[in-house]
């Protein structure tokens, strides 16, 4: 990898780590789709994105929308590791009156666009602010991270057929294709395959990548748009709870609920990952 995939690698690392912090706290939480996105998360955040910390609001700034905001511990560690607000708000995950809540709400913490969590919202929210943008001559893109669980809600692709319409171009959308979802595959509940195809269909440029892989994430997004007057869709292909071996690729991790060994074996194996991560770091 380069340098930068390098400094992005732990990054979310780092993250992960947060998102298991998260869990110490609460006791619980939507662990596996937070781990397999949260590389893309971290991507965007910390390389991406025209935001400001200090300055949430600013309006031409670029928006980010959680369409699968059950993946929230993801957002929120990424969040405060960009500085939106102190690590510490992190401890009050699963606590009544949290400004952390299981999906997030754009009314408890800044860098929050859009409050979600029924699954097939985020796309046609997104829409309007990628439209709006335009009307309003902002440079500002707007960036979706949805699941492939979600893909079945026909709100989706009610947006997807908007987005073509209109050209938007100024609209990415990353797939988090972990191929899991909180009653099994995917592919067994409702088989969306294939995804790119249907993105196509509805007027989209497409690509495909391994959404765990930095380097590829940085590439992907070094060519965007992926192409003039067309939304960008990238199937990010991923792995559920990724960096947690014995929690990757199951349905299990999508609501986990550790015991103190499990939570405990968890956190030594993502800061073993973290220290190997620095030693690796250009100095």
């Amino acid at each position: 990898m380069s340098s930068r995939a390098d400094e992005l690698a732990l990054g979310a690392a780092k993250a992960r780590r947060l998102v298991l912090r998260m869990i110490e706290a609460g006791r619980s939480g939507h662990l596996g789709g937070a781990l397999s996105v949260i590389d893309i998360v971290t991507a965007l955040y910390m390389s991406e994105l025209a935001i400001d910390p200090a300055h949430p609001a600013e309006r031409g700034r670029d928006r980010f929308v959680l369409s699968a905001g059950h993946k929230a511990m993801a957002q929120y560690a990424v969040l405060a590791l960009r500085g939106f607000f102190p690590s510490e708000v992190l401890d009050t995950y699963g606590k009544l009156g949290s400004r952390t809540p299981g999906h997030p709400d754009m009314h408890k913490l800044p860098g929050i666009e859009a409050n979600t969590g029924a699954l097939g919202h985020g796309l046609p929210i997104a829409c309007g602010m990628a439209l709006g943008a335009r009307l309003d001559g902002l440079p500002s893109r707007v960036f979706v991270v949805m699941g492939d669980g979600e893909l079945p809600e026909g709100s989706n692709w009610e947006g997807a057929a908007i987005a073509g319409h209109y050209k938007l171009d100024n609209l990415v959308v990353f797939v988090d294709a972990n191929g899991l979802q909180i009653s099994g595959r995917t592919r067994a509940v409702m088989d969306m395959t294939p995804i790119a195809e249907k993105f196509r269909a509805f007027g989209w440029a497409t690509e495909e990548i391994d959404g765990n892989d930095m380097a590829q994430i940085l590439e992907v997004l070094a060519r965007l748009p992926l192409a003039t007057q067309q939304p960008s869709a990238i199937i990010a292909h991923t792995v559920k709870a990724k960096g947690i071996a014995m929690l990757e690729d199951t349905a299990a991790s999508h609501y986990w609920k550790p015991t103190q060994a499990e939570l405990d074996a968890a956190i030594q194996e993502v800061e073993a990952q973290i220290a190997a991560l620095q030693m690796e770091a250009p100095r």
